[in-house]
């Protein structure tokens, strides 16, 4: 598979598109994340608002397809793509719902906004679009609504119920759900692209998701038989047999993959052995784009017993490894480090041969063997990857372009 989420980064020649229209009362504005526009007879709703620099681009695209004022704007979670252009339509007398853990959300994320831009530049900084800067973001969204397990107002002829689903990419993630039109927006509930697995871990940073919240989340969605699914990305999935058999082979796959986590657990095996024996059954196959069957089986073994790994003493105080590297090339020698890499290497064991490098590079980070057996495991790993998944291809080539303007 090709990069999946391109689309997630709006360029400069996008800024022509039209609104979509989805059905004659519900219109889409494709951005870094969607926003909604569902029309009334009294005024419409919005359900998210993108990013920042994208908010009036928005606003003017929904303009053109309905003269109503937007009179509630609807937050389905607390990040930046979906709220962030919440300022370019808030005004007297518009609400703003979210779901009751918004504010919690909105701070961690704020006070680590410089730990998780360096992040996330290193995974995107060749797609990321040069107005998407922190430092510039608009006032923080005010809710004047929240609630904590569901909310329903009517606007116009249309009734409007928004129901939390916490299992998704924050704990502040909703649905609202049309019952009459028997339409669901389910934000990022599934993650960035519907039909693949789950995104519980994400390898930019972000609180490890509950499995279980998850599973309990998309069966409330279930439970609403939605003959409409518009989520966060991509297109809408229409028709209620094929809405429910995918959200049920989402729901069924990430059960399958905690069951089994707990039962190598209780078996005695360790996290690694479990990250690489754990796979979905060929009935439960699910693309990998975003989220990664082995990233889901530690975010579930950290999820429910933490990060001590009773593996050593080490792990409870803050001497990590790496700090005797330098002094284990200087016994070993770093000559004889980089042979073994390479060996590895040769044998088709890259993962084996970067636990050499890092050692080596530790003594010398400007080793040339040593970087060179490094760039040959990350590619190695890049062409088994098959470009599938969007972080993990991310960072190897981030990985490999650092590597190489390294080398002489």
């Amino acid at each position: 598979m090709k990069q999946p989420l391109n689309a997630l980064i709006i360029h400069e020649g996008d800024a022509a598109q039209e609104a979509v229209a989805i059905n004659d009362h519900i219109f889409m504005a494709r951005a870094v994340s969607n926003s909604y526009l569902v029309t009334t007879s009294d005024g419409d709703v919005l359900i998210n608002t993108g990013m920042p620099h994208q908010g009036e681009e928005i606003k003017a695209r929904f303009a053109r397809v309905s003269g109503n004022p937007v009179r509630t704007i609807v937050l389905t979670q607390g990040h930046i793509d979906h709220i962030g252009g919440w300022n370019c339509f808030h005004r007297p007398g518009v609400s703003t719902i979210a779901q009751a853990n918004f504010g919690d959300v909105r701070e961690y994320w704020t006070r680590l906004t410089a730990f998780i831009t360096g992040r996330t530049g290193k995974l995107w900084a060749r797609d990321r679009d040069s107005r998407i800067n922190p430092a510039t973001f608009p006032p923080e969204p005010v809710p004047t609504v929240t609630f904590v397990d569901s909310h329903s107002f009517t606007m116009g002829e249309r009734r409007f119920e928004l129901y939390s689903t916490p299992g998704g990419e924050t704990t502040d993630s909703l649905v609202v759900w049309l019952p009459d039109e028997r339409t669901a927006f389910t934000g990022n509930l599934t993650g960035p692209l519907f039909g693949h697995v789950p995104n519980l871990y994400t390898v930019r940073g972000d609180k490890i998701r509950s499995a279980i919240a998850f599973i309990h989340s998309v069966d409330r969605v279930l439970a609403l038989e939605p003959e409409l699914l518009i989520t966060g990305h991509g297109e809408p999935i229409r028709g209620a047999e094929q809405i429910r058999r995918q959200l049920t082979r989402i729901r069924d796959a990430t059960a399958y993959l905690r069951d089994k986590t707990f039962e190598g657990m209780n078996a005695g095996l360790d996290l690694w052995t479990l990250m690489g024996r754990i796979s979905l059954p060929p009935e439960l196959a699910l693309p990998q784009g975003h989220g990664k069957v082995p990233w889901i089986v530690r975010a579930i073994w950290e999820e429910h017993v933490g990060w001590f790994r009773y593996e050593s003493t080490t792990e409870l105080y803050d001497v990590p490894p790496s700090t005797i590297w330098a002094e284990v090339a200087e016994l070993a020698g770093t000559d004889a480090l980089v042979a073994r890499a390479e060996s590895h290497l040769a044998a088709g064991r890259p993962l084996q041969a970067l636990h050499f490098t890092g050692i080596a590079l530790a003594r010398d980070p400007a080793h040339e063997p040593a970087l060179l057996a490094k760039l040959g495991a990350h590619r190695v790993l890049l062409e088994r990857s098959g470009r599938e998944n969007f972080s993990e291809v991310r960072w190897l080539e981030s990985e490999i372009r650092d590597t190489e303007e390294a080398l002489p």
